[in-house]
């Protein structure tokens, strides 16, 4: 089996279709109780490919020649996930409560490659 790095992206743009800013408060809050049950469930379904749950990030800081910077970026967390090829990882996050519940905009799946021999 290969690993999968997937990366939850939340965008401005997905935010805004979404509604989630002109949703009142107590609607915000039955959305994420939503949320949350069907990211459990899917977890749940999923259990057997999930090799690291991730989580939720925050801040970030860029550390290049230049020195520290804070920065901002599109990447709202993270999951590990094993599978038989790079289609199969991706089609585990057909459908996500990331962006089918909540206003996340896209999950991007990678492999994990290997370190070269040194």
């Amino acid at each position: 089996m290969k690993k999968f790095l997937a990366l939850y992206l939340g965008t401005e743009s997905a935010l805004e279709q979404s509604g989630w800013k002109a949703m009142d408060e107590k609607k915000q809050k039955e959305r994420q109780q939503a949320g949350i049950e069907a990211w459990m469930k899917w977890g749940t379904i999923n259990q057997a490919a999930i090799v690291d749950n991730g989580a939720p990030l925050g801040k970030t800081k860029r550390t290049s020649p230049q020195g520290i910077e804070n920065v901002k970026n599109n990447i709202t967390g993270f999951v590990v996930v094993e599978a038989e090829s790079h289609e199969a990882a991706a089609k585990l996050f057909v459908g996500h409560p990331h962006f089918m519940i909540f206003p996340g905009d896209s999950v991007e799946v990678m492999e994990c490659l290997p370190l070269p021999a040194m």
